[in-house]
């Protein structure tokens, strides 16, 4: 049986710079949000070939995000004070952690991996109708690390691994 959306979480570091991180779900009027692994490539084709080759060069993953103004929500209320200063260059960076709680859980922690990201702000509004929303993009920066994250505590341990853990309990 496939998984359900609600098996992949997704957690945003609003105390950037503070060490630990404070985070929060990102769920709440949100009603879609899918990373993009925007695939890079080269591909060469010599004039004696019919067909060209494509190598693969590396990715530029972000995850564009619509999310519903709800009040009190500790993730709308981090990307909404983000929209009224409109920050750039180290003042947009923080961090997510996407946790897979499809897989097994070792005491309360699942398999997940930190990224370091930047959040751009690309709209706000709606038409009359509609709930006010925000638009946002979570873009990548560089390599992230894998751990497991607790959902309960929101404590990211680096380099633990949901399998080491469950042979540790064997």
């Amino acid at each position: 049986m496939a998984e359900k959306r609600s098996a992949f979480l997704l957690f945003i570091n609003t105390a950037k710079g503070t060490g630990a991180g404070t985070y929060a779900l990102v769920g709440d009027g949100v009603t879609e949000l899918t990373i993009s692994y925007n695939p890079q490539t080269s591909t060469e084709q010599y004039i004696h070939q019919d067909t060209a080759t494509t190598e693969m060069t590396g990715y530029q993953p972000n995850a564009p995000v619509t999310s519903q103004a709800v009040k009190g929500d500790q993730a709308f209320e981090f990307i909404n004070d983000m929209r009224r200063r409109l920050p750039i260059g180290s003042d947009a960076h923080t961090d997510i952690v996407m946790v897979d709680v499809f897989e097994t859980a070792s005491s309360g922690s699942y398999p997940a991996t930190r990224q370091p990201v930047s959040i751009q702000i690309d709209s706000y509004g709606g038409a009359a109708s509609d709930p006010l929303s925000i638009g946002y993009t979570i873009n990548w920066r560089g390599a992230g690390e894998d751990g497991t994250f607790n959902p309960e505590t929101k404590v990211f341990t680096k380099g633990a691994s949901a399998a080491a853990n469950m042979e540790e309990e064997e």
